[in-house]
């Protein structure tokens, strides 16, 4: 998706770059720097989605000795997604990815009678291989590492299926179609080695999906963005505050009733600082650019006033929806932020470890004739994608940012 987002903006805004709503002062300001095209880590880079059906033969051998189960029950829906791969040429690639069941494997009639999940997840990196048979089909080796991670249960307080985290290879093999320059067609075998050390069994997963390549942009395309008058921020600085004096309300919404964010189950009362620097690396001719950030920010939490810091890096798409004369309107997202967090047990609860990824959405504007004065109010969240055992996510209230961009 990012990259159908980040080349939407090309042919169809060329046409409207030839009557700018914005200031010319703004256009003045803004210099050709490049950004117009893919940077040379985006050139060729290309993510994944792809659906099937997992298996793992979850059974009563992970259980603990002395505990039955009357039926386990193996959901078999499952998602993988490439979070970001890159192409070295025609025949050798690399990616990360996430992998996660749709529903986890469940355990019934357990001794207390009751009914217990067991939760899988799966990150990895890997590289594949590729031999061409056609000029559009070609087959594909993988191999790499995985982590899995499984969250097990308890009764009272005694442990039935463990927890578990561990590194073990990956293999697998595919076909590719290529549809044309941007999108390809894949269905894959993919296995996940297990643990006997950690009663747990191989995984593997037939699934079928597309990938979006980020191709580098034509000519044509380029020079209509670099010639258009259209301000996109080279450098912001913001300084922001976040309190729950107005509630969770927000969060609960856009993580509930209309689900594209995260909540959590820690909650923070307020920071003492947020401070971040993003700098812009691609935009459109009009709407859509990338930028990426790194910030520190130190929380306090809700219930028990615990203090904490985190220190992320972090990738942002932008859409600015609105021009006019006076400012630029715009919403953010950004997803998987890699994070250092200073605690691991907050509010009594254990929050994973020191690892982590952050993810916000946000509204803002650039204001004035220069675009300079930032305005943004934002939602927050960190949790590690239950690539731990532990996981309860952490939910961060309205953040009010004040910013400078150039």
């Amino acid at each position: 998706m990012l990259g159908l987002l980040l080349s939407s903006g090309g042919a169809p805004d060329a046409q409207q770059a030839t009557t700018p709503t914005e200031p010319s002062t703004v256009a003045q300001l803004r210099l050709d720097d490049g950004r117009a095209q893919y940077p040379a880590v985006l050139a060729n880079a290309f993510i994944d989605i792809n659906v099937g059906s997992i298996n793992y033969p979850f059974s009563s051998l992970q259980l603990e000795p002395g505990y039955h189960v009357e039926s386990v029950e193996v959901p078999h829906a499952a998602v993988r997604a490439v979070l970001f791969g890159k192409h070295f040429g025609r025949y050798l690639s690399a990616q990360a990815s996430y992998m996660r069941p749709a529903r986890y494997v469940e355990y019934s009639g357990l001794d207390d009678g009751g009914t217990r999940s067991a939760w899988m997840a799966f990150g990895s990196v890997s590289l594949l291989s590729r031999l061409p048979i056609t000029r559009r089909v070609s087959v594909y080796g993988e191999g790499g590492l995985a982590i899995t991670n499984r969250r097990g249960f308890e009764i009272g307080n005694t442990p039935v299926v463990k927890d578990a985290t561990f590194w073990g290879p990956l293999v697998g093999s595919g076909i590719e179609l290529q549809i044309n320059r941007r999108w390809d067609a894949v269905a894959g075998l993919t296995y996940v080695a297990g643990s006997d050390e950690h009663q747990q069994p191989g995984t593997t997963f037939t699934s079928a999906g597309f990938r979006y390549n980020l191709r580098p942009l034509p000519d044509a395309q380029v020079a209509a963005a670099r010639s258009a008058n259209f301000a996109f921020p080279a450098h912001l600085v913001q300084v922001g505050y976040s309190t729950n004096a107005l509630g969770y309300g927000w969060n609960n919404m856009v993580s509930g009733t209309v689900p594209i964010f995260w909540g959590g189950d820690i909650e923070v009362k307020r920071s003492a600082l947020t401070v971040q620097y993003q700098r812009g690396v691609f935009h459109t001719t009009k709407l859509f650019s990338l930028d990426v950030g790194v910030r520190f920010a130190s929380w306090k939490s809700r219930e028990l006033g615990d203090r904490f810091h985190t220190l992320s890096v972090y990738p942002l798409l932008r859409l600015t929806f609105l021009r006019t004369g006076p400012a630029d309107f715009y919403g953010s997202y950004s997803v998987a932020g890699p994070t250092y967090i200073s605690r691991t047990v907050i509010d009594g609860r254990k929050a994973g470890g020191n690892f982590t990824f952050q993810d916000f959405m946000a509204f803002g504007a650039f204001i004035g004739s220069g675009r300079h004065l930032n305005l943004e109010v934002e939602i927050n969240h960190y949790s590690n994608g239950n690539i731990l055992s532990e996981n309860p996510g952490i939910k961060i209230p309205l953040t009010f940012k004040i910013g400078y961009g150039l």
